[in-house]
């Protein structure tokens, strides 16, 4: 008698971690930075970056050539404990049978092609999908989105790979993004959503979160029928020259404290 055994893939999760029982640790991370990556997916998921779906990852401190990223899990819900370290081919250390994301390869090519990105968030942020399904550019139209000079380059998958699910799940696609960002700290995904890159978790988190707000209000300006007045290059340089908001340090203390005191709550 034949066996018939069905597999259900849910989306952006993946069971297989290649690699992983010869993958070696390269040390214990530095506590505080993965109770910021703890803080960092909860604070996106408040300000409506995430929801169940979506990543953020940082760097190693102690190799840069390994970065930090939760298990598959949706971020309200990531606590340190699925926090598992990955090399540059998207291999894990000890995942111990855990789901991971199969989109990590978006991670894994931004941190191999950029030494100046040390934090990534993947999001499906709502405001942003129609500049990357249009040919409307999303441009800075008021200072905090000042990182944004110069516009957000758009990946369209189809270019390099015809038609497929959209998604970044092998190194390959994650290079022909990472050709599309270029120097950019973001890029757009045309149809599915947004990478963007920082040189810290405060930077990426804040930038996720004012290009969000910055696409919400570029579209109630188009709404409006008139002319609009974007930042012109040279306001935008004179806000990075001073330090692009003091690398978000007022924002993240506010913002990681709400997290972190929401996640007391939960605990029993």
């Amino acid at each position: 008698m034949a066996l018939l055994v069905t597999i259900t893939i849910l989306p952006g999760v993946d069971r297989l971690a290649h690699g992983q029982d010869s993958l070696t640790s390269v040390g214990p991370a530095d506590p505080e930075l993965v109770e910021d990556l703890v803080a960092a997916n909860r604070v996106l998921v408040r300000y409506g970056v995430l929801d169940g779906m979506g990543h953020v990852s940082v760097r190693h401190n102690v190799d840069p050539s390994r970065f930090l990223l939760s298990r598959s899990r949706a971020p309200e819900l990531v606590i340190a404990e699925d926090i598992v370290e990955y090399d540059l081919n998207g291999n894990a250390v000890d995942l111990q049978g855990r789901a991971q994301y199969s989109e990590r390869y978006i991670h894994a090519e931004i941190y191999r092609a950029r030494p100046d990105v040390s934090a990534v968030v993947h999001s499906h942020a709502p405001a942003v999908i129609p500049f990357g399904a249009t040919d409307v550019p999303l441009r800075p139209i008021y200072h905090m989105a000042s990182h944004m000079l110069g516009g957000i380059p758009v990946f369209e998958i189809r270019d390099d790979f015809g038609m497929t699910d959209m998604m970044v799940t092998s190194p390959e696609r994650g290079r022909s993004l990472v050709k599309a960002m270029g120097k950019s700290p973001s890029v757009l995904m045309r149809g599915h959503g947004i990478a963007v890159s920082g040189p810290s978790i405060p930077h990426v988190v804040g930038r996720s979160i004012y290009t969000q707000i910055n696409a919400d209000l570029q579209l109630k300006a188009i709404s409006l029928g008139g002319n609009i007045t974007y930042l012109d290059p040279r306001e935008a340089q004179a806000q990075l020259d001073r330090g692009e908001h003091r690398g978000y340090s007022r924002s993240w203390e506010l913002w990681k404290r709400d997290a972190l005191a929401a996640m007391r709550e939960e605990t029993p």
